[in-house]
């Protein structure tokens, strides 16, 4: 079982990177709190100093699972001004690619409960490849990658963002062009192309209690020439002491959650995902995600 987990993981991850939901940019189970990777809008809507760190784990112990790691700060500038900055790492097998993006917004008090952001993203791609990988184990390959070489690559994004004390809407793209990247099909690898992804997400908060939230949000994924992904998410929020809750992708995985207030603006969570359906017996395709908050 530990040879065949070695030879066909990699593949699996190659093939599940590039085909399920024709998802390409890595999902997160805190994305309500990591909104800047998606939105350059919400730079600095906190009105605080804000910084995040994530780290998503999938198929532990397998070497050769995809892994992330993500680190986001915003803050107020000026006057009706936000600045943000995020940096992502995201390794897949083969491949492995950093994102360096800069945000910045604008916002526009509609009425006295309302504001309404604007944002633009610049940022730049290292992606790499080991096509060397694929004859290890036994994926083929076009005649192109032979001379396969890393690249660097700047995009653009852009948002909007609806602001209330008790709901919110989000629509983005935070990435518009689309740079050349590894992609499968029926078994063999190829050079693609980084499709553009949109999400359009919202959330509402009910009051339940004193000290007691219920926040409930979605996630609307599209990602060019492929199916809508879906994520619905339900937290109770107990007085900011901590929270827990769970999500469901659409035919995708189910996951829970707890998010903990250690101190005044510094909170520690924990998430676990499980697939909704296993393609390979035995194959643990479970993942695990931490995920930090401080508010200065």
């Amino acid at each position: 079982m530990d040879i065949f987990k070695k030879l066909i993981v990699p593949v699996m991850a190659l093939v599940l990177s590039t085909t399920v939901s024709g998802q390409q940019d890595p999902n997160y189970t805190f994305y309500r709190y990591s909104m800047n990777i998606y939105n350059p809008a919400f730079a600095g809507s906190s009105e605080a100093a804000e910084l995040a760190l994530g780290i998503r784990s999938q198929w532990a112990g397998i070497e050769g699972a995809p892994e992330s790691q993500s680190a986001i700060f915003g803050m107020p500038v000026g006057k009706n001004v936000g600045l943000g900055v995020s940096i992502l790492n995201d390794r897949t097998f083969i491949e492995q690619q950093t994102w360096l993006a800069i945000d910045v917004s604008y916002y526009i008090q509609l009425d006295e409960e309302h504001k309404l952001y604007f944002g633009i993203k610049g940022s730049a791609n290292s992606y790499d490849a080991n096509t060397d990988g694929l004859v290890t184990y036994g994926v083929g390959q076009d005649g192109a990658l032979m001379d396969y070489e890393s690249s660097f690559t700047p995009n653009v994004g852009a948002g909007a963002y609806l602001k209330h004390d008790r709901y919110f809407a989000s629509l983005s793209v935070p990435k518009l062009l689309t740079p050349d990247r590894l992609q499968e099909k029926d078994g063999n690898a190829y050079l693609g192309v980084d499709r553009m992804h949109a999400y359009l997400s919202g959330g509402y908060s009910f009051i339940l209690g004193k000290t007691l939230d219920l926040k409930t949000m979605g996630m609307l994924r599209y990602v060019d020439a492929s199916p809508i992904s879906l994520e619905l998410t339900g937290i109770l929020d107990f007085g900011e002491r901590f929270e827990f809750g769970a999500s469901y992708r659409f035919d995708e995985s189910l996951s829970g959650m707890f998010l903990f207030n250690i101190s005044n603006g510094f909170n520690l969570g924990y998430a676990y995902e499980t697939a909704i359906q296993n393609s390979i017996d035995g194959l643990d395709r479970n993942t695990h995600e931490l995920f930090m908050r401080l508010k200065m």
